[in-house]
């Protein structure tokens, strides 16, 4: 090897059957799951089934975003620590045109003129109203359809090269690599928040076309940041289950991402839920606090409790110790819990609006999330079939084994 340090020899950093399996059962679970979501919903333009799946839809979407910005955020910074579990995240984020695939069923229903959720789409609904037709300058449907041709197309070229730079460097060992993806991602950064900003704001936001907050997106950012460290380390636990980078990955590393599930899935979440209530509620704006009052209202006000204690209370008393961290089977469960938090803080973003007082729950919900995430995983697993698993040649790679944290 012509940089850094080879991975140990007993090492296995490739897998092939294992990864074919789950990618079979979790496409085949997740495309009959999905099937069925679409016959018990109403199909593509049945209520149920939209109201259902852009819940998963924008769940999924924040698994493949938490990746991405893990990727980017490593080669901005010339990180050191991460490059034995980079590789990992490289497959995870280079599933975008998938997820792109996914987009067109949340987006159909608009084209169609058949949308229960999005009243901006139906131009009938936007001249009767003057919010929505003082808003119709930004809330049309060409100029959202743009948008996502923005949003998706520069999502997967990105994540697309940066996976395809790395498994380059496997072969040439060219240390210019890291300079080029370091440049690209100073860039890339800021039209990765650009674009996550506003997507949030069009799946999710827009559902209640009179509500505005200014840190929506940050808020969403924050909850894709979790999905991502989350997701990633039961990707490295499952791997070394399975008998591949058992040197290569240590308990230092799974100590820096429960570090960072810690700070980003706790600690900054809940500082921006609360400064985004915090300032409407001071505003006391009638068009924003709505928005609030039907989440503190039946049913929903118990959503906001638990919201409040399993994004919070709970886990920042459950991931504060370093040993949790640093004990795969502890951080295993807070990565689960983790990942199953957000779906509800997805969930009570999006159907209080359609259910004012009552849970709406639905076998469709399950259905859909379970068709969403088995496609993401199976074919993520088949991406990373036959592959190295450690980026081999990247000239960090030696400070990445030897890390410690202090």
């Amino acid at each position: 090897m012509a940089h850094g340090k080879e991975v140990h020899l007993e090492d296995n950093i490739q897998i092939g059957e294992e990864a074919a399996s789950f990618s079979k059962v979790a496409l085949g679970v997740g495309g009959a799951a999905l099937v069925a979501a679409l016959a018990l919903g109403g199909g593509p333009f049945g209520q149920q089934f939209q109201q259902s799946y852009i819940v998963a839809f924008m769940y999924v979407l924040a698994l493949a975003l938490g990746a991405l910005w893990f990727v980017a955020i490593q080669h901005l910074t010339n990180a050191k620590w991460s490059v034995v579990v980079r590789r990992v995240a490289e497959f995870l984020a280079a599933q975008m045109p998938l997820v792109t695939g996914l987009a067109v069923l949340a987006i159909l229903p608009m084209v169609t003129g058949h949308s229960d959720l999005y009243e901006w789409a139906d131009s009938a609904k936007v001249q009767a109203n003057h919010v929505l037709e003082h808003k119709a300058g930004y809330l049309n449907l060409k100029f959202f359809l743009i948008r996502c041709v923005v949003y998706f197309g520069f999502w997967t070229l990105l994540a697309r090269h940066y996976l395809k730079q790395s498994l380059a460097q496997d072969s040439s060992g060219d240390a210019s690599i890291n300079k080029s993806l370091q440049a690209i991602s100073a860039p890339g950064m800021i039209l990765f928040a650009l674009t996550l900003t506003f997507a949030s704001i069009d799946f999710i936001m827009s559902i209640d076309p009179e509500f505005f907050s200014t840190i929506f997106g940050v808020y969403y950012f924050a909850g894709a940041v979790a999905c991502g460290y989350s997701l990633i380390s039961l990707a490295l636990i499952w791997l070394q289950k399975k008998g591949r980078l058992a040197h290569a990955v240590n308990r230092e590393h799974y100590h820096d991402l429960g570090k960072m599930m810690f700070a980003f899935g706790v600690v900054f979440w809940s500082y921006i839920a609360f400064s985004q209530f915090m300032l409407i509620w001071y505003g006391d704006i009638p068009e924003e606090t709505h928005w609030f009052h039907v989440r503190f209202d039946g049913d929903w006000k118990v959503v906001s409790g638990a919201l409040l204690a399993c994004h919070f209370v709970i886990p920042f008393f459950g991931l504060l110790s370093r040993h949790v961290k640093r004990n795969r089977k502890t951080l295993a469960f807070w990565c689960f819990w983790l990942l199953a938090i957000e779906y509800l803080d997805l969930y009570w973003l999006v159907m209080p609006n359609v259910s004012e007082g009552v849970i709406p729950f639905h076998v469709v919900d399950l259905l859909a999330l379970v068709g969403t995430v088995g496609l993401f995983l199976g074919s993520a697993a088949n991406a990373a079939k036959g592959k190295n698993l450690v980026p081999t040649k990247d000239p960090r790679l030696a400070d990445s084994l030897a890390f410690q944290n202090i």
